[in-house]
């Protein structure tokens, strides 16, 4: 297997704020490409915030010329990056919370979640999924929160070939066991990297618990961010063999 290096961004949103936190989306894209990361993974709506009242009025397509600058960044450093919008397909089309991946090579993509949570309905329509993310031999699943709630998700996933399984989330305080050992279940049950990138702050009234983490292959916690604020969680597969290298602290 080849070398590999990807990573969890557990960033700290404001809300509807989408000028500051794409500012800050860039900057921990410079921080983990200084750090040879390939892909880096954001929380569930992390350049608005997970606020659904304001989704509407924030909503743009994903080929918007407001996210071009991101687009362009992430080409220069040659880093995938995949960061979470309320999307429309068309000017007047329903409201996808969108995972947006924004390719190295310049390419755009978009997952679009598939499973609402309770209540975003009342904000947004069921998404499609979408086509994961491949780096040679090594093929990478998306899922945005409630997605990986259902079983049926992640088992798609890996009857598709996928070896890894990346969620952006919002968990909070209140969740944050029982959904971080389900991902953990997960990796163990089918043999699977498992990487979660949570909020490291509040965002839409909850107490996001930050402690993004990574599981390996056998279900071991190969490290997770200690409590909340914003840090980068890296894995590195080197050999075939997986290891989190160390956290870095985001500077603000």
């Amino acid at each position: 297997m080849s070398d590999l290096t990807l990573a969890v961004a557990q960033s700290v949103s404001v809300a509807g704020d989408l000028p500051a936190n794409m500012a800050r989306h860039q900057q921990m894209m410079r921080e983990a490409a200084a750090k040879g990361v390939q892909l880096l993974v954001f929380p569930e709506l992390s350049l608005t915030g997970y606020e659904p009242q304001l989704a509407a009025e924030l909503a743009l397509a994903p080929d918007s010329p407001t996210l071009q600058p991101l687009r362009d960044l992430a080409r220069e450093l040659g880093l995938t990056a995949v960061v979470g919008m309320p999307v429309r397909l068309q000017p007047q089309a329903p409201v996808l919370i969108g995972a947006l991946v924004l390719g190295a090579d310049g390419s755009l993509a978009l997952y679009s979640k598939q499973h609402l949570h309770a209540g975003e309905e009342r904000a947004f329509v069921a998404g499609s999924g979408g086509e994961p993310v491949v780096f040679g031999e090594a093929i990478v699943a998306l899922a945005v929160c409630a997605d990986f709630c259902h079983a049926s998700h992640v088992q798609a996933a890996v009857t598709a070939g996928a070896g890894i399984y990346a969620a952006g989330v919002l968990v909070s305080e209140g969740g944050y066991a029982q959904d971080s050992a389900l991902l953990q279940a997960y990796a163990r049950e089918h043999g699977i990297l498992v990487l979660m990138a949570n909020h490291g702050g509040p965002s839409g009234g909850w107490a996001c618990a930050g402690r993004s983490a990574i599981w390996g292959v056998c279900g071991e916690l190969l490290g997770a961010v200690e409590g909340t604020g914003e840090a980068l969680l890296i894995a590195r597969r080197s050999a075939g063999q997986w290891r989190v290298d160390g956290m870095a602290s985001a500077n603000r």
